[in-house]
């Protein structure tokens, strides 16, 4: 499959498939409408976003709603922000790995990874892992 280059056919393209994102020219995967259309249509599209639109707190919010696990290709810096992560868990516990190490350990964060799905729990810190296994004995 060739790159496209051209924003309209890009769009058309995303539109379609997210996924198609990995078809288009680097400097549209920096293109934050077309980004966003893709993200839209598949989370994990994150995945061949821009440097730039990966630390991008709207994109990001977008693709984690999706599919809450495209927290794997966020930026650090949003893997630490409590609103993302707190989207991500709620659309899929198992978001909570990518999370960053202060919010594995926040009390809030965590409860929601585990009532999306219990397994979740695994990926908390040692101190809330040890606390919510207290709890249920």
């Amino acid at each position: 499959m060739k790159i496209i280059t051209d924003k309209v056919e890009a769009l058309r393209a995303v539109k379609e498939k997210g996924w198609d994102l990995l078809f288009v020219s680097w400097q549209l995967q920096d293109d934050k409408e077309v980004v966003m259309v893709a993200v839209k249509q598949n989370g994990l599209a994150l995945f061949y976003a821009s440097k730039r639109l990966k630390d991008d707190k709207d994109v990001v919010l977008v693709a984690v709603g999706r599919n809450g696990v495209a927290l794997d290709y966020a930026s650090d810096r949003l893997k630490d922000d409590k609103d993302v992560v707190m989207t991500a868990v709620k659309q899929n516990g198992l978001a909570l790995p990518y999370a960053s190490k202060r919010l594995k350990d926040d009390e809030d964060v965590v409860m929601a990874a585990v009532e999306q799905y219990g397994g979740a729990l695994y990926y908390a810190s040692e101190r809330l892992q040890k606390l919510f296994k207290e709890g249920i004995n």
